[in-house]
């Protein structure tokens, strides 16, 4: 048996002065069904790797050629074609003539902003959608467009780059574990969307630990930084509910298709799916409805430090307001002042000042204003 060797991806920079390939968009006035790539390029290389695999064994093809991409589906098991990079328009262009997709669907392959959905054609199931990781280092979501194609015999699963979350399914075709190996093709494809939205809620969760941690820190210890992180998690949330949302309705649809493509056995999954798809929506929803609330949170907590800092600074000049008034007559510079011959006149004022202080303080601790 073969085994998938790891391979290490060959990412191009976008930044300025870099030799990567900046964000490219449709022009306006482009015909319909042209093929324009949208989106920043990741790989140097695009890479298209195959498994076949029935109820009896599997075997796996790696950087296949395009040319032979035609022949390598088989009608007597299952196909999977995973194709890595689709900046290249001309690959995409030839495996749509290689398998009869239609220009419309070509389009929206290479245009990576597409908002998820589901299409009918005649022969195939067109389906796109977001796939989501949590990147550690900066803190935030990244997402990547994914274009799945259900065929007769074969899925194509289109990626922008050699990272994917698909691992999991490839090894249950290698170890022939569950029912994989022995449904229809609508059943991979199933598999590669549960893939996808499992790791949503993995994601999700990440974010709900961050949101956690920030709402904490919040209502301790606030800190003027912690208003752009609230803004950077609000931003985060509402680019993982623009790919989530719209997933609901695509296996909704799915659900209600009447496509020979998609078998009556595998409906049961698709509803498990959908039902997926509506908790990942809620804990979005439920974070996003936290993240509104954490900017008054935060505004309010600031408010209390300074009128916590203002009540004891307040206190403080109420309780030298007597003590100044008593410094500031026997400071005047009257010659006759009856107090000033007294011989303890300076101590008896210290002990006024003193006593008045005390006095106050105490009160101020019986009325818990300290």
């Amino acid at each position: 048996m073969k085994t998938r060797p790891s391979r290490q991806s060959q990412r191009l920079r976008s930044a300025a002065g870099s030799s990567g390939i900046r964000s490219r968009r449709i022009r306006p006035g482009s015909s319909p069904g042209a093929v324009v790539f949208v989106g920043e390029q990741r790989l140097a290389k695009v890479q298209i790797d195959v498994i076949h695999y029935d109820g009896d064994g599997w075997s796996e093809e790696l950087d296949v050629s395009v040319r032979s991409c035609a022949d390598v589906v088989r009608q007597d098991s299952i196909t999977w074609m995973n194709v890595s990079g689709v900046h290249d328009v001309d690959l995409v262009e030839r495996l749509g003539e290689c398998f009869g997709i239609h220009p419309m669907t070509l389009e929206d392959i290479a245009n990576t902003t597409q908002r998820p959905k589901v299409e009918e054609f005649p022969g195939y199931v067109f389906m796109v959608l977001k796939m989501i990781a949590f990147n550690e280092d900066s803190q935030n979501i990244d997402i990547e467009h994914v274009s799945v194609i259900l065929g007769d015999h074969f899925v194509i699963s289109f990626l922008e780059d050699d990272g994917d979350v698909f691992d999991g399914v490839r090894d249950r075709i290698r170890a022939s574990s569950g029912r994989i190996r022995w449904m229809k093709a609508d059943y991979l494809a199933y598999s590669l969307l549960d893939a996808v939205v499992d790791h949503y809620f993995l994601a999700v969760e990440r974010m709900g630990d961050i949101i956690e941690e920030v709402d904490d820190r919040l209502l301790e210890d606030p800190h003027p930084g912690d208003i752009k992180e609230i803004h950077s998690l609000k931003r985060s949330i509402l680019s993982l509910r623009k790919a989530v949302w719209p997933i609901r309705e695509e296996v909704a649809m799915i659900c209600k298709s009447e496509s020979s493509l998609l078998s009556a056995d595998c409906r049961v999954f698709w509803r498990d799916l959908y039902d997926h798809c509506i908790q990942i929506i809620d804990l979005v929803e439920t974070h996003r409805d936290i993240l509104g609330g954490m900017h008054d949170t935060y505004l309010s907590t600031l408010s209390h430090r300074m009128n916590e800092v203002m009540k004891v600074l307040t206190i403080i000049s109420t309780i030298f307001i007597p003590l100044t008034f008593i410094a500031g007559v026997y400071g005047m510079n009257f010659k006759e002042m009856p107090e000033l011959e007294w011989r303890g006149g300076y101590y008896s004022v210290w002990a006024v000042m003193i006593v008045i202080g005390v006095s106050l303080y105490l009160f101020f601790r019986r009325k818990q204003w300290l």
